[in-house]
């Protein structure tokens, strides 16, 4: 008869060799800490540090800043899901959920990736990876123009004419059935080619490298932040349990001694460029990504922990940056940022922004949209951000969009002889500077359209005003004040190469 010792050797030895038996690509319940639940997790890479086997895995269908590295304890070896064997290798590489959209490697194309890639690098430290993304960077691609989500912009010309009913409308049932959701697409054609150049660009597939974090964590000015995603930072400070940032120049350094000597030499106490508004604490600097390259580039890196849905590219001359710090006594502290293209040919008036984690769910990124938009005011056209932008993105463009444009409405003033204001879609982008496709579909989300008697109509709830009246009051931080801004808008197109 075996004995209680001998069972549990055989127990421990049959948990091991199934622990051995996990490769890339295995799908299998872990433990998630912060919910204490046990949600389907794909192995994204394997390390073995300290006698320890450790795997890097992606929760499907959760966010990508939630992948994490688990140790055995955590996995639930009872519900092992192999991958396909005649899926191949790179199938291991490229299955991150069903939504978890396909992304491009910095600089790659749509080709099978080069054998001259070294394929061994430590996935704690990210031994390599700058060297394997720079060879990548190299090659030539093509990036696909994604929309808001997979639905159609709406093309009605009947919807330029709309009446506003602000007490509510009883509409027959026999009215016609309008679009639940309309989104725009990006620049309304997705045949274009998108330019190739500038500092964070949309990417379309996904590899492993850019799959795992490689900064463990980050100190910017008096706040410690663990980053979300992975950043080309050079190999060397991979492997630090913390990089030290300068909050006013942006570089880095590897531990608190070098950031304190390099603060008593560092000659900013703001960001480079043009202080082109203030009011309050609240300061936005204007810089060139021509002029200003280092710091532009340092903001990137920067960016890109935050930023799943961008790739970073090195040449910033077609780029300017919107940088908005607060200011106290010991100088101006980065809050976030926007970037644009000089010139875009699909009417951008944003490329890349971010409100960086200290300073969220604060009212910063309403503040930075606004900003961009009174930009684009200055500039005498209406603008869109360049999509598809990040879940958090998204939410506060749709948030932005909706007050906006329930102001307008809500204080529409009635004509001479008119039972209810009158107002056209061309009206709202006029006053609003937000792209028509964005109204269409912001109104559309908001079920505010509807067609009665042979026109579409705006029906405004009373709960809907009382929202909007609330969350205008309770507004964190004070709306921009357009007589602050010192700028005028500049055609780049008469300048030649910026």
């Amino acid at each position: 008869m075996a004995s209680s010792n001998d069972l549990s050797d055989e127990s421990n030895s049959a948990i091991l060799e199934h622990v051995s038996n996990i490769t890339e690509g295995c799908r299998l319940p872990v433990l998630m800490m912060s919910s204490q639940e046990w949600p389907l997790a794909e192995v994204i890479s394997i390390a073995d540090k300290e006698n320890q086997k450790l795997f890097y895995i992606h929760y499907i269908d959760y966010n990508k800043r939630l992948d994490e590295w688990v140790n055995e304890s955590r996995l639930d070896l009872r519900k092992i899901q192999y991958p396909r064997r005649d899926l191949g290798a790179t199938t291991a590489l490229n299955t991150g959920g069903p939504n978890t959209p396909k992304k491009a490697v910095p600089g790659t194309t749509s080709r099978p990736s080069s054998p001259g890639i070294p394929a061994p690098y430590d996935p704690i430290t990210g031994q390599s990876v700058l060297a394997a993304l720079q060879l990548k960077q190299q090659k030539h691609k093509k990036r696909k123009l994604d929309s808001l989500d997979d639905d159609e912009p709406i093309r009605r010309g009947s919807l330029t004419e709309l009446e506003v009913g602000l007490g509510g409308l009883d509409l027959p049932a026999t009215m016609p059935s309008t679009p639940n959701s309309v989104t725009p697409s990006a620049g309304g054609n997705t045949g274009l080619v998108p330019r190739q150049t500038g500092s964070l660009a949309t990417h379309t597939e996904d590899h492993a490298i850019t799959r795992i974090k490689n900064i463990r964590m980050i100190e910017l000015g008096q706040y410690r932040i663990k980053p979300w995603y992975f950043s080309p930072y050079p190999e060397e400070i991979t492997h630090l349990e913390c990089v030290y940032i300068c909050e006013y120049c942006l570089k880095f350094r590897k531990s608190p001694k070098c950031l304190e000597r390099h603060l008593q030499k560092c000659p900013f106490r703001h960001p480079p460029g043009n202080e082109i508004y203030r009011k309050g604490s609240i300061s936005f600097f204007e810089l060139d990504g021509r002029k200003n390259k280092l710091y532009s580039q340092n903001l990137c890196l920067l960016a890109k922990l935050f930023l799943d849905h961008k790739t970073l590219y090195y040449d910033t001359d077609p780029f300017l940056f919107y940088v908005m710090t607060e200011c106290d006594n010991r100088g101006y502290h980065i809050v976030g940022f926007f970037s644009k293209e000089k010139e875009s040919s699909e009417d951008y008036n944003v490329a890349c922004i971010l409100t960086l984690p200290p300073y969220q769910r604060k009212g910063y990124g309403k503040l930075l949209i606004e900003f961009s938009y009174v930009l684009s005011k200055h500039e005498g056209k209406t603008g869109s951000p360049e999509k598809p932008l990040s879940d958090l993105g998204l939410l506060s463009y749709r948030s932005y969009w909706k007050h906006t444009i329930l102001d307008i409405l809500i204080n529409a003033k009635t004509q001479d002889g008119q039972e209810k204001p009158l107002i056209t879609i061309n009206e709202i982008c006029d006053q609003t500077k937000i792209k028509k496709e964005d109204v269409i579909s912001t109104l559309t989300n908001l079920e505010l359209m509807n067609y009665y008697r042979g026109q579409y109509i705006l029906t405004l709830p009373s709960d809907l005003v009382d929202s909007h009246t609330r969350a205008m009051q309770g507004r964190k931080v004070p709306k921009i004040d357009d007589t602050c801004l010192h700028w005028k808008a500049k055609d780049w197109a008469k300048r030649g190469k910026w």
